[in-house]
């Protein structure tokens, strides 16, 4: 039975309390980086306040399910990287609590914002789309604000571009006017030239009100009557002080909200379900249509009714005529105009095959549309799980809370997700891959990675040890550690350095026997390498010997002996007879003959490498056989 313990409220309080604050900024950073997309239709429209208001407010409606996985990352990742870092989970783990126990609230609060995401999804997403495309569609309608630049034509207002040469910011006025304006046609645009001018909206800002000082008015006077006259007469007038209004609408018009649904994101999974069969109907009664059409036009034969089937099979069962041979009977005037017909028509059905085979693609898209949304809204929901199960682990893992390295691995993992969520969306958007794999290849990509960190934070695994890695890539280069003994600051007893003095040299003696019967300088056979089996037991036996002495003498309180312990080289006792432990894996490497040469060669390094050590370990023994004589043995 599910019990509520303190442990469960405290987890869940932590978490809660940076979920909150997660969400909110993860939601403000989406905003900014969704914002830059309509920028362009926010600047200069003058737009009011509530407008502005209304265009965040469904933004943010609209972000929402898509900042709940990420804020469920950033905060499942802090909370357990805090508990870690204060060692509080260690004190769980000790209390016999494993971390999927600790994790049981957090766990059900997850499950049920995911259910929160999918509610919104279906219910309120879809309301809210259909709201902010009627708002953008709206604001993209609305006439820009009237600032005109000084220097460059301006083409904000409808059917005319204003040119001025210089503004007065204090008085408003203008100077250096210069206007085109073409109401119709080329034959009806007229040149304005003027000393200097104000504008003013009118009250009801429909209009702009244009007074000009000193200049010239040059139009065509073009009129039905002169039919199609060439010579066109024009005025010309000179006015000291004239007024002109122009069109231009400022207000702020809300389109037509039914002119703009349709969409998938505007539906929700019941609608969806139901239009794509809709859709699929349509597109199929379509797809005959045009398959029809275009038997006509590569057979050109015309649609019969059924009575005429008889006398098509009759017409059929007719020799046909040629008709290279009807084409040379004709005249040279009837060939070329037989070929500008035939190249027409080509050329019409062309036109129309291609127009239609747009349509058919686009239809192909709406259902593929409808598809992917039917299917993202379960995918979006079932990642705010999936997140979870990849930062909770990750701060229990690396045990660091506050917002440096939870920051940067959430970005991270985001990052991956994102691009292979956008990347398998717009293919199978565009049909390049089929719907399933576009839409669940990022749950695919991050699912194991989930598992994977909850298995090893449950087992207590070190993934991100770094020094377990670099001692992995030290062995596979051939790297090695230096010793670093240094004196013990706590010794009982002191070493026995008659024993040790015998070993030593009974390891000198074993290794001047080990180098007379083992050619380490010379080439080993190949098969002898990677197919027999090449342990080398006597060498191993001597490095154990060798690291006992080393461990006795590392307690002694004489400096020279410490520094000298420092001297012996860490032997490697495989790496000079074969790649690898497991004969199999040589098998393969050796019939692999690049890989094979390669690993060859790096057994000869070794080879040569382990001849020096053994010989480093024969002075070092001498010289450390001599101190102590001379020093605890008098001689």
């Amino acid at each position: 039975m599910f019990r509520i313990r303190k442990l469960d409220i405290f987890v869940a309080k932590q978490f809660g309390v940076l979920f909150a604050g997660a969400f909110f900024i993860c939601l403000f950073v989406l905003m900014m980086q969704f914002l830059w997309r309509y920028v362009d239709e926010l600047i200069g429209k003058g737009l009011s306040v509530d407008i502005l208001a209304q265009f965040f407010w469904y933004m943010g409606l609209m972000l929402i399910p898509q900042a709940l996985p990420l804020a469920i990352l950033l905060s499942s990742l802090i909370t357990y990287g805090n508990l870690g870092e204060s060692s509080e989970l260690t004190a769980i783990k000790a209390a016999g609590i494993s971390l999927m126990q600790s994790m049981r609230s957090l766990i059900v609060i997850t499950l049920m914002i995911a259910g929160i995401s999918f509610y919104f999804q279906d219910v309120i997403g879809p309301s809210t789309n259909r709201a902010f495309a009627q708002l953008l569609v709206s604001m993209k309608q609305k006439s820009p604000e009237l600032e005109i630049p000084e220097g460059v034509f301006y083409d904000g207002i409808p059917n005319a571009n204003i040119y001025v040469h210089r503004k007065n910011l204090d008085t408003g006025k203008l100077y250096g006017i210069m206007i085109y304006r073409q109401t119709g046609s080329y034959e009806d645009q007229a040149i304005i030239l003027a000393d200097s001018g104000m504008m003013q909206t009118t009250a009801e800002k429909k209009h702009l009100l244009l007074t000009l000082w000193s200049g010239e008015w040059f139009e065509n006077m073009r009129s039905q009557e002169l039919g199609g006259s060439a010579e066109v007469p024009y005025r010309r007038e000179t006015f000291g002080n004239k007024r002109i209004l122009l069109d231009f609408d400022s207000g702020f018009n809300l389109a037509d909200a039914a002119e703009i649904g349709g969409r998938a994101v505007e539906k929700s999974e019941r609608q969806i379900l139901h239009d794509i069969d809709s859709i699929r109907q349509y597109n199929d009664s379509v797809g005959r249509q045009f398959y029809e059409e275009a038997k006509t036009y590569i057979l050109n034969i015309p649609r019969l009714a059924p009575k005429d089937s008889v006398r098509l099979k009759r017409l059929a069962a007719q020799p046909m005529p040629q008709p290279d041979s009807i084409y040379e009977k004709l005249s040279d005037e009837k060939k070329l105009e037989v070929v500008k017909h035939a190249a027409r028509a080509a050329q019409n059905v062309t036109s129309d095959l291609a127009m239609k085979s747009d349509y058919a693609r686009w239809m192909n898209r709406q259902v593929r549309s409808h598809q992917i949304e039917a299917i993202n809204k379960f995918t979006l929901s079932l990642s705010c799980v999936i997140f979870f199960f990849i930062g909770a682990p990750l701060g229990a893992i690396i045990r660091k809370g506050g917002l440096g390295v939870p920051v940067i691995i959430s970005v991270v993992v985001f990052i991956v997700y994102y691009i292979f969520e956008n990347s398998g969306m717009r293919m199978a958007r565009d049909g390049n891959w089929t719907i399933w794999f576009g839409k669940l290849i990022s749950t695919a990509v991050l699912s194991p990675l989930a598992v994977f960190f909850t298995y090893k934070a449950n087992g207590d695994s070190t993934v991100f040890n770094m020094d377990a890695y670099r001692m992995v890539a030290m062995r596979m280069l051939g790297l090695r550690l230096k010793r670093n003994i240094t004196r013990k600051e706590v010794i009982i007893e002191d070493p026995n350095y008659t024993e040790d003095a015998q070993m030593l040299t009974r390891v000198s003696q074993e290794i001047q026997q080990y180098t007379e019967q083992h050619k380490l300088l010379r080439w080993p056979s190949p098969i002898r390498v990677f197919f027999r089996r090449g342990d080398d037991h006597a060498i191993a036996h001597i490095n154990d010997e060798l690291e006992a002495v080393i461990e006795n003498l590392s307690y002694t309180r004489d400096k020279v002996i410490l520094h000298q312990l420092n001297n012996y080289p860490i032997m490697a006792t495989h790496a000079h007879t074969r790649p690898f432990e497991r004969r199999w894996l040589n098998i393969v490497v050796g019939l692999f003959l690049p890989l094979g040469i390669f690993f060859y060669v790096r057994m000869l390094r070794f080879r040569v490498r382990l001849y020096r050590d053994l010989k480093a370990v024969e002075q070092t023994n001498v010289k450390i056989l001599k101190q102590i004589k001379t020093k605890y043995y008098g001689i």
